[in-house]
């Protein structure tokens, strides 16, 4: 009986070890997001933020750097290869009736569904006109950790927040051919000397976009 007590003790302890072990060894992230918008040539930002942070600490930093108000309704949504939507991520639950789950942005961590360098979202900031930013996750920096999001790069100025649906539609009129992102030139990545490699454009000729 003795015995198998000094077993317990041991195992226990040497649990207690393995856990403090796997805590010491856990590899801290920061995520680098890129931000840009088909209505503005030349707006960019980039903003670092923890990879424990949730969707809506990622939301407060891009308002943030565009000057936004943080209490208008807003979507993120996770988006395939393609920019086809997936997985949304609301601020707040809109009691639809819809069976599908309700993912808010307080409570949904970034890293447990951004994990790879390319995820692409859309951020939905103006619900009437369905008008968004596009964002790259382009690098995961290991071992570092951040508390509050920076904004390391802001070019451009952004596009207004909210917009009159009949504003919207006189200024979709004024455009006689809907143009691709893929033809908004070097400009719309914001460098002349811009590399292919820095934003994956493979999907855009998908989509057009109307100024």
């Amino acid at each position: 009986m003795k015995k198998i007590v000094v077993i317990q003790k041991y195992s226990c302890n040497f649990a207690k070890a393995n856990l403090k072990n796997n805590t010491k060894q856990k590899i801290f992230m920061v995520f680098n997001f890129r931000i840009v918008s088909d209505e503005v040539d030349n707006f960019r930002r980039e903003i670092q933020i923890d990879a424990d942070a949730t969707f809506l600490e990622l939301k407060n930093a891009i308002c943030d750097s565009v000057n936004y108000d943080k209490n208008q309704m807003c979507s993120f949504f996770l988006c395939d290869d393609n920019w086809e939507k997936e997985k949304e991520i609301t601020l707040e639950d809109m009691g639809s009736d819809s069976d599908q789950d309700v993912y808010l942005m307080d409570e949904t961590i970034l890293s447990d569904y951004i994990d790879d360098e390319g995820q692409r979202l859309i951020f939905t900031f103006d619900y009437l006109t369905d008008r968004s930013f596009f964002i790259e996750m382009k690098e995961i920096i290991t071992r570092k950790q951040i508390k509050d999001p920076l904004c390391t790069l802001s070019k451009g100025l952004p596009p207004k927040q909210v917009m009159d649906f009949d504003e919207y539609e006189a200024k979709v009129d004024k455009k006689t051919n809907e143009t691709s992102i893929e033809d908004l030139g070097e400009e719309f990545y914001g460098s002349e000397s811009y590399n292919e490699d820095e934003f994956d454009a493979e999907g855009f000729d998908e989509l057009t976009y109307n100024e």
